[in-house]
């Protein structure tokens, strides 16, 4: 009986790892910004606005490992890509437009409550490079 309630709990574990890597992602769903962004960091995420160029910016999140575009481009002014953790494979999703000469940033996890800061660190570490770069 125990070794069978263990084979459930591994299963269970195996499907729920398999959900997290594999579930779709929705454009519609997290190709969007909120009305108003401003410099904080929340819990699961971070949101910024910053002077910056998008087109500089792409070339930076693009070179992310695990970092892919889910939806948007330069030229329409608004990109979200999404970025899975290494072992694990939580996507998060990070979505910027383009205000005129500022970047807003706004980043989230999709699965769990806490990001442990790994959103600020990754935005803050694009933007640094963006500001090495200018």
């Amino acid at each position: 009986m125990l070794r069978l309630l263990a084979l459930g709990v591994l299963v269970l574990a195996v499907a729920l790892l398999a959900f997290i890597r594999l579930a779709p992602s929705d454009p519609a769903r997290w190709h969007q910004m909120p009305e108003t962004i401003t410099n904080r960091d929340l819990e699961g995420g971070v949101m910024r606005r910053v002077p910056g160029d998008l087109a500089a910016f792409d070339a930076i999140a693009r070179a992310t490992p695990r970092t892919r575009v889910l939806a948007g481009s330069v030229e329409e002014g608004m990109i979200t890509y999404v970025t899975r953790s290494r072992i694990m494979g939580f996507p998060d999703y990070t979505t910027v437009r383009q205000s005129g000469d500022m970047l807003e940033i706004h980043a989230r996890l999709r699965f769990g409550r806490s990001d442990l800061g790994v959103n600020a660190a990754r935005v803050d570490g694009w933007l640094a490079r963006l500001a090495e770069a200018r």
